[in-house]
């Protein structure tokens, strides 16, 4: 296993900064590594604290009468200088567990209200993201959305178009537009499961 031998805090950032790993591999080759964290210190990294706390949140909810229906986010991505389609999301204010902040980030983002539905541990547990780069980690909020869409809440740096798509409009998407990866695997349990929470059972 490789070996961390020292850790350099590169930038000085409020919502990301970059680190850099001295490390010694495997076959004991040194060499330096580069990672991004939410992270605002070194003893914050979860390097340090063996915690998979979560940083973020992702909201799957389905709305309409008949549940028939999934909230989506298109969204104005700098990194893309492109919209991506995504889930309600953000991040974890501190002092704050990520289902409250899956409620208010869902209220920011779209308007709508969400009645959060209990699930095993096993699925919204934080996880990670793009481990290769970072170790940012969300766990993720499942239940009804209910009220009337507004941009009304969203932040003046925030660029969303929100969408409520049913099964066809979800499988243009999934075929003809650029998502986040973990949006594209729910939407296809969306897609394909008669109960778009079948597979929480």
């Amino acid at each position: 296993m490789g070996i961390i031998n020292k850790i350099t805090k590169e930038t000085d950032n409020k919502f990301l900064n970059l680190y850099c790993l001295d490390r010694t591999n495997k076959v004991g080759n040194k060499s330096k590594y580069y990672m991004a964290s939410r992270a605002k210190s070194q003893d914050d990294l979860k390097i340090r604290t063996k915690n998979n706390k979560a940083d973020g949140v992702i909201v799957y909810s389905v709305y309409g009468e008949k549940k028939d229906k999934v909230v989506l986010i298109r969204q104005y991505r700098y990194p893309l200088d492109s919209y991506v389609y995504e889930f309600p999301a953000g991040l974890v204010d501190e002092g704050e567990d990520f289902k409250t902040a899956g409620i208010r980030e869902m209220k920011e983002e779209t308007g709508l209200d969400l009645e959060v539905i209990p699930v095993s541990e096993a699925y919204e547990k934080p996880y990670y993201m793009s481990v290769g780069m970072t170790d940012e980690c969300c766990g993720t909020v499942y239940g009804y959305a209910s009220g009337m869409v507004t941009e009304k809440y969203q932040e003046e740096a925030e660029e969303i178009e929100v969408v409520i798509a049913d099964k066809a409009e979800v499988a243009r998407i999934l075929k003809e537009e650029q998502l986040a990866i973990v949006c594209s695997y729910m939407l296809m349990h969306f897609l394909h499961d008669e109960d778009p929470f079948a597979f929480l059972q």
